[in-house]
């Protein structure tokens, strides 16, 4: 089965492409039922209709007419395969439709189809906020990159300015001379108190939501183009205070994002709306703050918000606020943009709320001056070969399921509208309890998660069908739909045919996501693993060298031990803001970059090839001859060898008679080249040799297979107490053979428990009906102390219930030898890997 063909045709992939037939068979299976769809993914033969699609008309229902419905061309009407009711066709469909005249949406390849609607929404805007607290150098950079956007964008988009360092400050556009309206940033504004202080109402009269007042604060780029690059020219560094003992630079992140957010709720709600936030220090004055404004002062670390140590404090208040802004954002269909750049932290991981909920984008680097950064700003204005910007707005995706499963939640960039329905499943999973969820900002790459759950029983080798529905504003200003309907097939009674369904990378990519949301340690990763492995894989009792596992599952453990490696799920060596910016991209990329994130990819260049080979992400790959280009989605590493770097010292490139060693050396460059001008972020770029400063991204991302020794170390070892890949398999096979002796155990053990219980009840009865026998026989007529079966010695051992308490603990022992005899052969947790090689100096 080639599970990858509807990724190309409807741009979704599914775990499972054959699914169990009951929760019972769903649960041993240990992998989620889920798929992940990127919903504006240029896919083959989008078709694109220009008019309103045909829904079903049932109250709880709403689904689009799609190629799985059933049609009846003698009656004209057509059943919808998600809540079975028969739907009439529209009179002009009627008149028309016959089994060789079919409207678009019921062509066989149109399973993905565009309708392009009636509505029209307002132009784009985007509101920049702009940190102006930075070193100089840094700000020129930060303004030089505003400017190029300027002139990068359509010019019916609206902007906006406001700067902050001590105070916001919201420029005017229209003035002929700078003009700004201060707002005390030691406060939270509402879009009321804004819409006061700058001197409109809550509603304007114009299309769009805009007043005439405040369109002096959003103009068309076309009118305040000039205006705007004069401003930013001469704007200055806010240096508040202005002398003293040093200390941070006063900085009100809250304040001014509660500012501008409550200025597009007031004119621009519910339309095509962006805020970007570039920041380059972390917010210490008002809401917001994440650290004070004294040096000596450090912001939190991992271990500080572990122990809840002191430098902490702001943490809980801080991501609180942040979480305020974004349910505000969200509810006005607005998408917060974050592009921090700063040596240190800037408070990302309380801000992280932000665009986990609207879909925006977070962007993190070094400095203003890095092509992550600056390319990176570039690339979001970046248009398609119609000349329109290739992002979506205030997009709002359904989901509907056939009546044999349900949608337990999603993950990646959304938000959940409370929507409830048939189609919602009691399981949580993410953003859950509803079948609608809201995306402030999308792209070509915004990549969704959907996890499923069969509540009953379905038939076998039967069909279920899924539809995905997004409404999106285009930047053309039109209004749009994309509807996506797949089926699946129920597997057989015995499950003999679901390995064949197997998508061991979408599996990867949701088991990932679901791990990173919930905050799994690796023992749930490893627990899933055992019971996926022992389930699928092939092999003889006690015999290790047996084991295998087919095709479909062969590479799902090293993407596993991959994942348990990755900053995703290990924070050391890294900082609570670099593990968020990990955490948020991996959220809501698609399949393949999210692999790349789990396990880099890795390409060998040498003499021996004319083209690059794909080699595998282990320390034997390091040798001197050759040069590495290894991918890790967030860097892009140039690694030379030892014999290629001396080479390169003594400058054979510059040789004409070298041409071809020369022409070795460009290859991986181009090639990285390109890799950088397709993706976003812009990774960053690194060139290193073995032995370099920098080769410990490479040195930390590869399987260490030869880790060398304390007495003697090979050239080329790893030094390093991480367990290698073949460590992990080993172990993971010696549990996965353990756990089958388990499994035969508790099946021995539970005939044998049931025997127990049934003499111990019937023991229980009989002393029960003794007893009773004892208390009646012992009648008022008998003298006390009488030598009768109710004397005294029996009186007193019943008054004192001591046959009870010998019985409960006879039939505790009794019931506990099964439990304490399972848990001698129940298998460990496979041990954790050690900390990895710091990566990052910061």
């Amino acid at each position: 089965m080639d599970v990858r063909a509807n990724e190309s045709s409807n741009g979704i992939r599914m775990s499972w492409n054959i699914w169990p037939c009951n929760k019972a068979d769903a649960a041993k299976l240990s992998i989620p039922l889920g798929c992940i769809y990127t919903p504006l993914k240029g896919v083959d033969n989008l078709q694109l209709v220009q008019y309103e699609p045909v829904r079903c008309k049932a109250s709880t229902c709403g689904a689009v007419l799609n190629p799985s419905c059933s049609v009846d061309f003698r009656t004209k009407l057509w059943g919808c395969k998600f809540c079975g009711t028969s739907n009439p066709f529209p009179a002009h469909y009627a008149e028309h439709i016959s089994e060789t005249r079919l409207p678009p949406e019921l062509y066989p390849q149109s399973t993905t189809i565009e309708y392009i609607l009636a509505a029209v929404s307002a132009p784009p805007v985007f509101f920049l906020v702009l940190d102006v607290t930075v070193i100089e150098d840094e700000l020129e950079q930060a303004k030089d990159s505003l400017q190029q956007s300027l002139a990068m964008m359509p010019q019916n988009a609206l902007v906006g300015f406001i700067t902050f360092g001590a105070h916001v400050y919201v420029h005017e556009l229209a003035a002929q001379s700078p003009h700004a309206f201060a707002f005390r940033g030691s406060k939270e504004y509402s879009s009321q108190q804004v819409a006061y202080q700058l001197g409109f109402g809550q509603q304007g009269n114009r299309q769009g939501g805009a007043s005439a007042a405040a369109a002096r604060f959003l103009m068309p780029v076309a009118d305040c183009e000039f205006t705007l690059m004069s401003l930013l020219d001469d704007l200055a560094r806010d240096s508040w205070p202005q002398s003293g003992t040093p200390k941070r630079p006063q900085l009100c992140t809250g304040a001014a994002l509660s500012v501008a957010l409550g200025l597009l709720e007031t004119t621009y709600r519910q339309s095509s709306a962006r805020i970007l936030l570039v920041v380059g220090g972390p917010c210490n004055v008002g809401p917001g703050m994440v650290v004070g404004e004294e040096l000596a002062e450090t912001i939190r670390s991992h271990l500080d918000l572990q122990k809840d140590r002191p430098n902490a404090k702001y943490s809980k208040a801080a991501s609180k606020f942040y979480g305020s802004l974004a349910s505000r954002a969200v509810s006005s269909g607005i998408g917060l943009d974050i592009f921090a750049c700063s040596l240190d932290q800037v408070g990302l991981h309380e801000m992280k709320v932000m665009s986990d909920k609207t879909g925006g984008y977070m962007v993190m680097s070094d400095s203003f001056s890095m092509s992550v950064f600056k390319d990176s700003f570039r690339k979001m204005f970046d248009c398609d070969e119609n000349g329109y910007l290739q992002i979506g707005f205030n997009a709002y995706v359904d989901i509907f399921t056939s009546p044999d499963f349900k949608c337990a939640g999603a993950l990646g960039g959304l938000s959940s509208t409370q929507k409830k329905g048939t189609f919602v499943s009691e399981v949580e999973v993410g953003e859950a309890g509803t079948s609608q969820w809201q995306v402030g900002a999308l792209d070509k790459n915004t990549t969704m998660a959907f996890y499923f759950d069969v509540p009953g029983n379905v038939a076998p080798n039967s069909q279920g069908y899924l539809q995905l529905q997004t409404y999106y504003s285009h930047p053309s200003g039109q209004k749009r739909l994309r509807v996506t309907t797949i089926s699946h097939r129920y597997a057989s009674p015995n499950m003999a045919n679901i390995a064949n369904g197997f998508d061991q990378e979408a599996a990867a990519v949701l088991t990932a996501r679901q791990a990173v949301y919930h905050g799994h340690g690796q023992e749930v990763i490893d627990r899933m693993l055992i019971k996926l492995v022992s389930k699928f894989a092939d092999y003889r009792k006690d015999r290790a060298d047996t084991f295998k596992l087919s095709e479909e599952f062969a590479a799902f453990p090293q993407f596993m031990y991959h994942l348990r490696r990755s900053h995703f799920l290990q924070t050391f060596g890294t900082s609570p803001d670099e593990t968020a910016y990990y955490r948020t991209i991996i959220m809501r990329e698609n399949t393949l970059n999210s692999l790349v994130m789990i396990q880099p990819a890795l390409l060998e260049y040498s003499f021996k090839h004319e083209l690059p080979q794909p080699v595998a992400l282990d320390v034997q790959s390091l040798k001197n001859d050759i040069i590495l280009l290894m991918d890790t989605f967030f860097c892009v590493v140039v690694w030379r060898g030892e014999q290629i770097q001396r080479w390169c010292d003594a400058k054979y490139q510059d040789d004409e008679q070298y041409a071809s060693f020369k022409t070795l050396l460009q290859a991986p460059a181009t090639d990285a080249k390109q890799i950088l001008t397709d993706r976003f972020p812009v990774p960053k770029f690194i060139q290193t040799s073995a032995g370099g400063s920098q080769a410990r991204f490479v040195t930390a991302k590869v399987n260490p297979s030869n880790t060398g020794g304390a007495s003697a170390i090979e050239p080329g070892a790893v030094i390093t107490d991480d367990q290698s890949l073949r460590a992990f398999m080993d172990h993971l096979i010696k549990l996965v053979m353990k756990a089958d002796r388990v499994a035969a155990e508790e099946a021995r053990l539970s005939s044998g428990r049931i025997i127990v219980v049934c003499l111990s009840s019937l023991l229980l009865l009989m002393i029960l009906l003794l007893t009773l026998a004892l208390a009646l026989h012992a009648g008022p007529s008998n003298p006390r102390g009488a030598s009768t079966w109710g004397g005294p010695v029996w009186r007193e051992a019943l008054h004192n219930n001591y046959l009870g308490r010998y019985f409960v603990a006879l039939f505790s022992a009794i019931v506990a030898c099964p439990q304490r005899r399972l848990a001698q052969v129940r298998p460990n947790l496979l041990p954790p890997p050690s900390p990895p090689i710091k990566t990052d100096l910061r």
